[in-house]
């Protein structure tokens, strides 16, 4: 046996079984075996390879043992002269195992390999060649001297960024993404260390390959999709946590106790930084733009008042009360904002229509409850109806504003239909774009581009050489390649042509509901299963969220006649209160024996389903498969009201 591949997964299913078809590819004429060792998942990875990929070795952990752990379960059982520690959320080229083994073998000296790594747009990931993070290069790193003098060979030992890129170098750390290692010196350094957990056990051992007296080697003449980061991602607190204490157990490890005394206080603050810059931009993120909207809204008002008291009600002198301005005003105000935000004002793009809603219905509520206040609370309507009126100006402005000075995120405008090309051979180009019509709502064009020279005929616009043209002239906005159809390596290298254009890219895996891909490096690594996503919309999640406890509420309240009406009232106030708390939603899916809920969005476990208001008749898997696509992509507050009232009987249900 030449090469054992090794993959770890985690709940990634659909990234694996895209790793696992182009592990599949680049196995023809390579003796090989693939070990999966699955780390308990519960999104159904272990029965998805069992049933199309039939040849892999599986190894079925009851626990998450880790990333180390993990690795050496199979390695252990490994026969290979190699062996290829590969992350499930990784593709690999057609010919790569065939390139990475000639060179080891024509190498001796090699002990570890690693490869050009590149994101879902196609741009080259720094991390797949790396310096050993000495205190020295953990400083440069740490504080930012990396980023600002990437070629020189002082501050840039962290992604030795002074190397060129396609070029063979002799490196000191690969990346655990894609690591060839020889057997025989996984057998004489002892495998992964499993103090680890997460990160740094790449680190760790390509530092005890050299101790071997072996060279790890940067080797870019073949490549791989990195997705990065699907079980912990990079911005979080919880990566900047593990990340870093594997740093020091690799510092208190390898390096002496002067020298890892100081590498540790180094770590430590950089886990403080790191961590308060983590907080401060989530917490940003989340409340910049609001409380922007309460500052400009509160000043207009403050100088409006002050006007209106000296033009139309004080004309003799005097003003409305201080409590006026620290009371009323920021109740109004807090009252507006937040009518705003369920009205969908805060979602991304802007919608100038959902902020003139939720100003409307915001002002409406403030109207109603001043008309039931005593006398001497009630200020004026005329200051509440002109506040408003400054509100909708204002938030406006400062959206305009923002848009003005380059943050895209401030964009103006409602969501326009996407715009595809589906590049492959004529089957499956027509099975993808066929899915694109089934489950996108309105896709704005989908074109064919054939991969088939010979094919340029019939549904196809043109051909893959003719994709830069295609997306210029018909407006593209996301290019969907087609796996079973087109070397990995041709995707690679038309995504890198293609880098500087604002277009997205998903790959459609063979006999695949799912798209994998990744729209910016910030997402790197999301999947996209296929646009259906009226519910898995944040506004929509949001309102359904905001129903199921307005109606749960309500029926609390009418307990004492409902409790009549409603079969098994015990389990409905029991289902009233798991609905409170989340565990439950009033309206979910259907439940099925098929698998077709995997690619909808996630949803509680639902008291009542599309097919509630149906409950009359036998429904076959399939038609509650279809009800269930068509509850997600069609997703309204009213069809789940119209449920709940249909269905009123039956919330006692299990």
């Amino acid at each position: 046996m030449k090469l054992s591949v090794v993959i770890v997964n985690y709940n990634v299913k659909h990234f694996l079984e895209q790793c696992l078809h182009s592990v599949r590819k680049a196995s023809a004429g390579v003796p090989c075996e693939v070990f999966v060792v699955d780390n308990n998942s519960v999104d159904g990875s272990v029965k998805m390879v069992e049933e199309k990929f039939p040849e892999v070795k599986i190894i079925a952990n009851q626990e998450n043992l880790g990333f180390s752990k993990a690795n050496n379960q199979a390695i252990k059982l490994a026969v290979g002269e190699y062996v290829l520690l590969l992350n499930p959320d990784t593709i690999v080229e057609d010919d790569t195992f065939v390139k990475i083994l000639d060179f080891m073998d024509s190498h001796p000296e090699a002990g570890g390999l690693g490869v050009k790594m590149v994101d879902g747009q196609g741009k080259f990931l720094p991390e797949s060649k790396r310096g050993l993070p000495t205190p020295a290069v953990a400083f440069y790193k740490i504080f930012g001297l990396a980023r600002l003098f990437p070629k020189s060979k002082i501050f840039g030992q962290y992604h030795l960024s002074y190397l060129h890129p396609d070029k063979i170098h002799a490196v000191d750390v690969l990346s655990g993404a894609f690591m060839l290692i020889r057997k025989s010196v996984l057998d004489k350094i002892g495998g992964l260390d499993e103090s680890y957990f997460m990160y740094g056990e790449d680190i760790d051992l390509s530092y005890r390959i050299n101790l071997e007296g072996y060279k790890n080697y940067y080797f870019p003449e073949t490549r791989i999709i990195h997705y990065k980061g699907e079980s912990t991602k990079k911005s979080s607190i919880n990566y900047v946590l593990v990340f870093y204490q594997a740093m020091i157990i690799f510092a208190s490890k390898h390096f002496s106790q002067k020298n890892a005394r100081l590498f540790s206080f180094l770590i430590n603050l950089a886990v403080y930084f790191r961590a308060s810059l983590a907080i401060l931009r989530r917490v940003a993120g989340k409340v910049f733009l609001k409380l922007l909207d309460a500052v400009v809204i509160f000043g207009g008002i403050y100088f409006i008042q002050r006007y209106w008291a000296t033009s139309v009600v004080f004309k003799d002198g005097g003003n409305y009360p201080i409590e006026f301005l620290i009371v009323a005003v920021p109740s109004y105000i807090f009252i507006w904002l937040l009518s705003v935000y369920l009205s969908g004002g805060y979602d991304k793009p802007i919608s100038l229509y959902k902020i003139f809603r939720g100003l409307l219905g915001g002002t409406i509520a403030i109207l109603v409850f001043y008309s039931l206040l005593d006398e001497t609370l009630r200020y004026s309507r005329a200051l509440i109806l002109l506040g408003a009126f400054w509100g909708y100006l204002s938030m406006m402005s400062v959206r305009y504003f923002l848009n003005l000075l380059g943050f895209k995120d401030f964009r103006i405008g409602e969501n326009e239909s996407r715009r595809y090309l589906v590049v492959g051979k004529t089957i499956e180009s027509n099975r993808v774009a066929s899915l694109l019509t089934t489950i996108e709502t309105q896709p704005g064009f989908i074109g064919l581009v054939s991969f088939d020279e010979s094919v340029t005929n019939g549904n196809f616009i043109g051909t893959f050489d003719q994709i830069r043209e295609i997306v210029e002239i018909y407006q593209i906005s996301e290019i969907i390649f087609c796996a079973k159809d087109i070397p990995s390596r041709h995707i690679i290298d038309k995504m890198s042509e293609l880098k500087h254009l604002q277009v997205d890219y998903k790959i459609a895996p063979p006999e695949s509901l799912s798209l994998i891909g990744s729209n910016t490096i910030n997402t790197a690594g999301d999947l996209f299963t296929l646009e259906l996503n009226s519910i898995g919309k944040i506004s929509n999640r949001r309102n359904k969220r905001f129903l199921d406890v307005m109606s749960a509420f309500l029926m609390l309240l009418s307990l004492p006649v409902t409790i009549f009406v409603v079969k098994n009232p015990f389990i409905f106030l029991r289902n009233i209160f798991q609905v409170l708390l989340a565990k439950k939603t009033w309206v979910g899916y259907c439940l099925t024996k098929n698998h077709q809920n995997e690619i909808l969005p996630d949803l509680r476990p639902g008291v009542l389903n599309p097919a509630t208001v149906l409950h009359f008749r036998e429904l076959n898997d399939l038609t509650l498969d279809r009800l269930n696509l068509l509850y997600a992509r069609d997703y309204k507050t009213k069809n789940d009201i119209n449920i709940i009232l249909r269905g009123f009987r039956s919330l006692g249900n299990h």
